[in-house]
């Protein structure tokens, strides 16, 4: 389950060696913005061989590569998908036309090294208004594109205002992408929250992105990680609510009921739906789930 995705600077040794110990259900191993220019070669070196050598033991991989528009895209390509990362996420994605780019020529690299075609995942970076409005393409351009991330600092930058902790700048964008994304059957993950010293900011922020159907959040700071898994995993509350409507469908269901209530409330489709995606999440997170329902 990936609630929470974590960037660390490619140029960072300190940082990207401690990866898999920071608590993020993935993390997102930075090759662009984090790197200067005289710095890319290196850097690409650098997560080349952590992922080679580290494993990443229990955490995802994912690396954000240059954009397709720079010089360095392919190169970034050439070293990591060998190494089978779980996601690429390139930045600055505006075009279904790009993302079947990057379709075919990691398929060809996949082809190369033996691994699986498809098995390497998109999570295209949306960043600019055109990328806002056309997510959905975006999204359904291929079926290595698994998920949208927003990424809220470039979008205000081209929208020509200035980005706040309320967010409301970006409050289009973010009901844009999620209606996007779903409609397109994939994840979707929200921008960071970017002050690493407000906590209840944090929390604030988390819950309100978990509220418009964000899948999850990343962070910057590995002291926003465990508020984001917490926001974005089923409270005992939510998994208790979950097993009573199983369990008063089922007991209608022995007595004949063609409708079904559950504390004064009729319990419909969506309600079914969304208690067996709390479950299904319980299970993953191992604090319960859908054997027996």
């Amino acid at each position: 389950m990936r609630r929470s995705m974590l960037f660390l600077p490619g140029n960072t040794p300190n940082m990207i060696i401690n990866g898999d110990a920071l608590g993020a259900d993935s993390i997102i191993l930075d090759l662009e913005d984090a790197v200067s220019p005289d710095e890319k070669d290196s850097a690409r070196i650098l997560v080349r061989n952590a992922i080679r050598e580290m494993g990443f033991a229990g955490v995802e991989v994912t690396v954000r590569i240059n954009a397709i528009d720079t010089a360095y895209w392919r190169d970034d390509l050439d070293a990591i998908v060998p190494l089978k990362p779980d996601l690429i996420m390139p930045p600055k994605a505006s075009s279904a036309e790009d993302m079947r780019t990057l379709d075919a020529y990691i398929a060809e690299l996949e082809a190369r090294s033996g691994i699986p075609v498809g098995a390497v995942k998109l999570i295209p970076l949306i960043e600019t208004a055109l990328g806002v409005e056309r997510a959905f393409e975006i999204a359904s351009a291929c079926t290595r594109v698994t998920a949208l991330f927003l990424g809220g600092e470039d979008l205000t930058a081209d929208l020509r205002c200035k980005r706040t902790k309320a967010g409301n700048e970006i409050d289009y964008a973010r009901k844009r992408l999620v209606c996007a994304a779903r409609a397109a059957g994939v994840d979707v993950y929200d921008t960071p929250f970017t002050d690493v010293n407000d906590d209840e900011g944090i929390v604030a922020d988390a819950e309100y992105a978990k509220s418009l159907g964000f899948t999850g959040k990343s962070a910057i700071a590995p002291r926003h990680v465990r508020t984001i898994n917490t926001v974005f995993s089923p409270s005992m509350a939510d998994i208790e609510y979950a097993r009573l409507v199983f369990e008063a469908i089922r007991i209608g269901k022995q007595q004949g009921k063609g409708a079904v209530s559950l504390r004064g409330k009729m319990i419909d489709k969506p309600i079914v739906e969304r208690a067996r995606q709390t479950l299904e999440a319980a299970k993953q997170l191992g604090i319960g789930g859908l054997e027996d329902e």
